[in-house]
């Protein structure tokens, strides 16, 4: 059976990016801790977790879930989400839930800048990039596509326009994605990292649809087999 609106409990992770974030989506709000700190996820994501349940005042065992960004991104980073997810699912019986970090920047569009559409890209390192096309159904960002790993110049072109732009990938790569794609973006904002608050209220839709994983089988979602930062 699934839970109402009103009952359900998920802490989220983020820490693929510079931006390390922890949020608690609960009674339908959300509250979230936020930092720009490059390599310093390790440090903050605990403490971040510990005063989120503080405020709210519950403890880990009465979450339904945890959610975290599961990649692309920062391979450091994303195996410290996993594992501290993995961690606190496992001490408190609980099952995870892994968002794409590019559906959670898309999902950051519509948060911030009012997008229903939007084309994510993360620096991939090593002339790459990680490349997400999502669409806004219900409030939500669906992918319309797989995630995918590609060369800028090979990047996937949409067949329509009024595409909004975010990611740290925009910014790298901006001539050769501007040539590919000038005609199908209206706006872009390079200055954007995933947020535990976007993974979450994704956590949540994926929570209500019954999708949720075992936390023996959460692990980072690399694209890449090579290990690049």
């Amino acid at each position: 059976m699934k839970k109402t609106n009103r009952n359900v409990k998920i802490l989220a992770i983020e820490t693929a990016a510079d931006a390390c974030s922890a949020a608690l989506f609960i009674d339908n709000e959300i509250i979230e801790r936020y930092e720009v700190a490059p390599q310093q996820h390790t440090k903050l994501i605990l403490p971040m977790v510990q005063s989120l349940l503080a405020e709210a005042g519950i403890k880990l065992t009465q979450l339904d879930a945890i959610g975290f960004g599961q990649g692309p991104g920062s391979f450091t980073g994303l195996r410290i989400a996993a594992s501290v997810t993995q961690g606190l699912a496992l001490g408190a019986d609980l099952p995870v839930i892994g968002i794409s970090t590019l559906r959670a920047l898309a999902q950051g569009a519509v948060t911030d800048f009012k997008a229903t559409k939007a084309l994510s890209i993360i620096d991939a390192r090593i002339q790459e990039i990680y490349f997400g096309m999502y669409s806004l159904v219900g409030g939500i960002m669906n992918k319309i596509m797989e995630d995918t790993l590609c060369n800028p110049k090979d990047v996937p072109i949409p067949d329509n326009c009024g595409w909004f732009g975010i990611g740290n990938g925009w910014k790298i790569y901006f001539d050769i994605l501007n040539d590919a794609l000038k005609n199908n973006v209206v706006e872009i904002n390079f200055d954007y990292y995933p947020r535990a608050r976007e993974v979450a209220k994704l956590a949540y839709h994926e929570f209500l649809d019954g999708n949720i994983t075992p936390v023996e089988k959460a692990s980072p979602v690399y694209l890449r087999n090579k290990v690049v930062g």
